[in-house]
């Protein structure tokens, strides 16, 4: 067998890098990190252990690679929450889009940014680690735009953008855990819409 044949011949059939993608983060979506084997994760891809490695790199890469692809997928909503014009729109957007974002059809409950690394072990601590930094990224991210909501005059003067921006993500990665123990997309919605006939919460000092 020539060179060019023997390439063909190691190349996984249909091997499509971002579906492979795609599936893998359902699975540490569905089962979180630790809970996520390596023979899970190649056969939900489609791909041998080899393959995954070549493409990848190890599972703490591939688990990196599919946070990303989530945040710009069902995550989405945190980026364009913020873009909002006004403070309750973007509180709007993120609690809203919570909702939609945990319980779609066809896809698992709860959020993986939330539940992919809570309960893990010595080999799981840089998911765990990784995804902490995620959420305080979103976390700042969220009061940077309030601070901006507080100099526009958006929000009552006093306002503390940090302790608003813990509030309502609070609330969000909350609606995470219920719509994960089953509870329903109506009645989270109910807890958002509660939320937001109350906005702003007074988070003065």
């Amino acid at each position: 067998m020539d060179d060019g044949r023997k390439a063909r011949a190691g190349r996984p059939r249909g091997f499509d890098a971002e579906e492979a993608l795609e599936r893998a983060l359902v699975v540490f979506w569905r089962q979180g990190y630790e809970g996520a084997t390596l023979t899970d994760l190649t056969r939900a891809m489609g791909i041998t252990r080899t393959s995954m490695y070549a493409a990848f790199g190890n599972k703490e890469e591939l688990f990196r690679r599919a946070l990303d692809r989530y945040s710009e997928g069902p995550g989405g909503y945190v980026a364009r929450a913020l873009e909002e014009p006004t403070a309750r729109a973007v509180a709007a957007g993120l609690l809203n889009g919570a909702v939609r974002a945990t319980t779609r059809p066809g896809c698992p409950a709860g959020c993986l940014g939330v539940q992919g690394a809570l309960a893990t072990g010595d080999p799981g601590h840089r998911a765990r680690d990784v995804l902490i930094a995620w959420r305080n990224d979103a976390g700042s991210r969220v009061a940077d735009r309030f601070r901006r909501a507080v100099a526009e005059g958006d929000l009552p003067p006093g306002t503390d953008p940090d302790r608003l921006s813990r509030y309502v993500t609070s609330l969000v990665y909350g609606i995470s855990v219920q719509a994960a123990s089953g509870v329903a997309r109506d009645d989270l919605q109910q807890v958002a819409d509660t939320v937001l006939r109350n906005w702003p919460p007074a988070t003065g000092g």
